[in-house]
């Protein structure tokens, strides 16, 4: 066989198996997704921290300066982390020497 044709009849046959698997891609049909896996569980109890985050998201710029919005990036940021927080200070107590 020539060098030549050998070369057409690969060409024509990649071009012939590509021509193929794009019509089976086109013609297959995909499987939706359950709907009920896209929705939130409504059993699921509503989480304060998510709330938060959101009243946040809606200040914008302004939850830069709000106290309570520090509090709740910090928490969620702890939780990210999986550090527990440092418990609270408390005031220490002087012994006065009796």
């Amino acid at each position: 066989m020539d060098g030549k044709l050998l070369a057409r009849l690969g060409a024509v046959v990649f071009v012939a198996v590509a021509v193929t698997a794009t019509a089976i891609e086109m013609t297959r049909k995909e499987e939706e997704p359950p709907a009920q896996a896209s929705r939130p569980s409504e059993d699921m109890p509503a989480d304060p921290l998510r709330d938060a985050q959101r009243r946040c998201q809606l200040l914008g710029e302004a939850a830069a300066r709000d106290a309570e919005c520090l509090r709740t990036w910090a928490e969620t940021r702890d939780r990210f982390l999986g550090v527990t927080p440092a418990p609270a200070r408390t005031a220490p107590q002087h012994d006065d020497g009796r």
